[in-house]
């Protein structure tokens, strides 16, 4: 069974940085890509950046500037580093993963096509405070 494992959210103030973690078990890591998004309950989600097992990235136009998404494939774990942030980056951030990568796409603009992407984890919150 697959599994997704956030962890590394929490309170900031505003210009500091967290790092976000995501851990994948129940298969084989290497062959899937990952990616974050984030939602604010009652808001649409947005997309954040995706990754692929080549290690391609993908980010969204716009509020990802402090961001870099990375993947350590020895220990499973995809990470999103988050620096400056703003107290507009305040929401949860989900992690995604899947091995199905369909023609019309799986990541657009740094956002997991949630119409086809299958594993999700729980979500960590992150709070900046100005």
């Amino acid at each position: 069974q697959v599994q997704l494992v956030e962890s590394g959210g929490g309170s900031v103030q505003a210009g500091g940085s967290l790092r976000l973690s995501c851990t994948l078990s129940g298969y084989t890591y290497s062959s899937y890509w990952m990616g974050w998004s984030r939602q604010t309950q009652g808001e649409e989600r947005e997309g954040v950046a995706c990754i692929d097992s080549d290690g391609s990235t993908n980010y969204a136009d716009t509020g990802t500037g402090g961001f870099t998404i990375s993947q350590d494939n020895a220990k499973n774990t995809l990470y999103l580093q988050m620096n400056n942030l703003k107290p507009e980056d305040t929401t949860m951030y989900y992690c995604a993963a899947d091995t199905f990568r369909p023609l019309a796409g799986y990541c657009f603009s740094g956002r997991p096509n949630e119409q086809t992407t299958n594993y999700w984890g729980q979500g960590t919150q992150v709070t900046v405070s100005s």
